[in-house]
């Protein structure tokens, strides 16, 4: 990968399109099976074709019926920057993630607590770009003093599983509380053009797995949110 997530969003917006990290979500603790017999890579190229900004693939097993070797093959055939989430809490997991040739990892701020600093760092010494997510204004506080390159609202409470609705007011509650050297993503909840709208009011890219993956033509849906004009 030539290129990373940050720089993947930079030019999607260079070009007067939504940046749209697009997530192959295999199964929803609230909705269940999402993948539905799909091919994971054909709904990767789908997401390409469409214009997306940068893949996401959750690798936790238990909850998400994540699979490691699967996200091992997206970073193979993606042409895109691709971003692992997990409940990552070892140094071991960030190496695995850059032997796997990720772009990104995704580290939560309330899991990591003081340790987030310090976890951002090894990811960024092995080549990785970190989100650091965030939900309260008490999370943002751990998030504004590491050297990430991003920092991801999760517009729905991770620690109950995403089971809650979410809003994006979250989104528009903590976006303004991040210092601009931060790129702002905004993640979860956005399942229409008025969510869209309202997250990148306030944020600088967004990124949906749900919506699109429930989607009747995600590719489609995709195209939508990648080309919308939001003015």
């Amino acid at each position: 990968m030539d290129f990373g997530m940050s720089d993947a969003i930079r030019l999607c917006k260079s070009d007067s399109k939504n940046a749209v990290i697009a997530e192959i979500k295999v199964y929803s603790p609230k909705y269940g099976d999402l993948l539905k017999n799909r091919d994971p890579l054909e709904i990767l190229k789908a997401y390409e074709r469409a214009g997306a900004a940068g893949i996401s693939y959750i690798t936790e097993p238990e909850y998400f019926k994540g699979d490691f070797k699967l996200f091992k093959k997206i970073c193979k055939y993606s042409n895109l920057p691709v971003l692992r989430k997990d409940f990552i809490t070892g140094k071991e997991e960030i190496e695995r993630t850059a032997e796997a040739e990720g772009a990104a990892v995704l580290l939560i701020a309330r899991l990591l607590k003081d340790k987030t600093a310090e976890m951002v760092d090894f990811a960024l010494e092995h080549g990785l770009e970190t989100i650091v997510e965030v939900h309260t204004t008490h999370d943002l506080t751990i998030a504004t003093d590491t050297n990430s390159t991003m920092i991801g609202i999760n517009n729905r409470n991770i620690f109950e599983l995403e089971i809650d609705d979410g809003s994006v007011s979250i989104t528009r509650e903590l976006a303004p509380q991040i210092p601009d050297k931060f790129i702002k993503v905004s993640e979860s909840g956005i399942s229409n053009l008025k969510n869209l709208k309202t997250a990148l009011t306030f944020a600088d890219a967004v990124l949906v797995g749900t919506a699109f993956m429930n989607a009747r033509n995600p590719e489609e849906m995709v195209k939508t949110f990648v080309e919308a004009r939001l003015c």
